[in-house]
Formats: C-alpha cells, sequence, structure tokens
C-alpha cells in the first residue's frame, strides 16, 4: 500500500492531519476488515491544514489537472481555465469554493435535484464532478448515464466513491439501513444504496462511457474513477 507525500494538489500546503471518522455501528455494517477500516479513515480523515481538503477530495483534485495536462495545483488550474464548463453535484468536500471561481462552473444539489433525470441540456458540459455521492442513489448506473448525456464529446466525469477493493460491488437492497455522515444520525440523504467494489469499472462502462480509468491518489485509500464519453 502506498502513501501520499508531497504537497497538497488543491493549495499547495505542506501540512496535515489526520483523525479516525469511522463509528462501530457503521464498520459493522459493512463489515469491514482492520486493514479497511485503516485506509477508509485515512481516507477521510486525513486532511490539509491550509484548504482542509481531505485525501478524497486532494486526489479528485489531483485528478482533475492530470487529465487536462496540467502540473500544478487545483487553485491555478482554477485561474487559468476559465474556458472550461464544469457541473459539480454536490459539494465535492471543500473543493467547490476553488472550482466555484471557474466562470462556467455550476453547483447543484442532490437529492434536490434529480441525479436520476438531470434537468439539464444534453452535450453542455465539459467536465461532471461528483465525491462520494453516487453510492447515496438508488440506481448508479442510471446516474453515470444521466453525466455521460450532460457531457460534451469527449467530456469528462471524474467522481470518487467508497470502495472496498477487496469486494465485489452489491446492493443494501434487504439489508439493515446504513448510513454515512454522523454517527447516530439517520439522515434520509446519507442513506446507502450501493457498497462499490473492485468492479465499480462495470458500472461506468454500462453507463455508455468509452472508457474508465482508475486513478491511485494513494493506494488504496484515495482511488478517482475517470470516466470519458
Amino acid at each position: 500500500m502506498q502513501k501520499f507525500s508531497g504537497s497538497c494538489p488543491v493549495c499547495g500546503c505542506l501540512e496535515f492531519s489526520e483523525r479516525a471518522v469511522l463509528w462501530p455501528e457503521l464498520i459493522s455494517a459493512w463489515q469491514l476488515s482492520e486493514v479497511e477500516v485503516s485506509y477508509i479513515n485515512r481516507q477521510q480523515g486525513f486532511h490539509c491544514k491550509q484548504c482542509f481538503n481531505n485525501l478524497r477530495a486532494m486526489g479528485l483534485a489531483a485528478a482533475i489537472v492530470r487529465n487536462y495536462q496540467f502540473n500544478e495545483t487545483l487553485v491555478r488550474f482554477c485561474e487559468l481555465h476559465h474556458e472550461l464548463k464544469v457541473l459539480e453535484i454536490n459539494a465535492a468536500g471543500n473543493l467547490t469554493s476553488f472550482l466555484s471561481k471557474l466562470p462556467l462552473h455550476r453547483l447543484v444539489e442532490y437529492p434536490q435535484f434529480d441525479m436520476l433525470n438531470l434537468n439539464v441540456e444534453s452535450n453542455s458540459f465539459d467536465l461532471v464532478v461528483h465525491s462520494d455521492t453516487l453510492e447515496h442513489v438508488p440506481y448508479p448506473e442510471r446516474a453515470l448515464s444521466e453525466c455521460h448525456r450532460v457531457l460534451r464529446s469527449r467530456g469528462r466525469c471524474i467522481f470518487t466513491v467508497p470502495i472496498v477493493i477487496e469486494r465485489m460491488t452489491r446492493s443494501r437492497v434487504g439489508l439493515a439501513p446504513s448510513y454515512h455522515g454522523q454517527a447516530g444520525v439517520p439522515a434520509k440523504d446519507q442513506l446507502v444504496h450501493t457498497e462499490f467494489g473492485a468492479d465499480t469499472w462495470q458500472t461506468v462502462l454500462n453507463a455508455g462511457f468509452s472508457s474508465c480509468e482508475i486513478f491511485s491518489f494513494e493506494y488504496p485509500a484515495a482511488l478517482v474513477m475517470i470516466a470519458i464519453k
């Protein structure tokens, strides 16, 4: 397993902190091993002291700039790419404050904005971004097909989902309700419908994308899906 080292790809800071974020009920519901608890805690609890983005969001930022052959921070990327039309579905960690500086950026919130039937014109965006949202959507393949529809030719959907790498994807239909967010707070929009695994790429291709790359910012804690129309 690799460990990220270097500066924050969002803001360039070199200082980080880390804390555990999983709680016993969620660990039990997901039947997580000690190794899985360790890398998921790191994914969600390791964060930059300056911009406060966690490892998951940092991986998403690194994937975005890499896919546009840009070698500086996301902050700098957003200062220079004013032509890029971006749809962000739910705030992607603390990346929104930077992505929103793009003049053609649009943020919509799920579930208030239906991800299964996006009220967005087809072929209208260069980039769709979402982070740890798809697992809360009842039909993730349908949601990704909507992301595909609104993208222009060769557009990208760059996103994260929590991936348990030693398993296959499974639906939680018929299982006890499991919620993300905060311990003891069963918020309806935090209900988990899908536990993603090593075959997550199949959901992407079944949604109509021509390719799917798994970008590893830190394996296995920070994996990012890059889908190209």
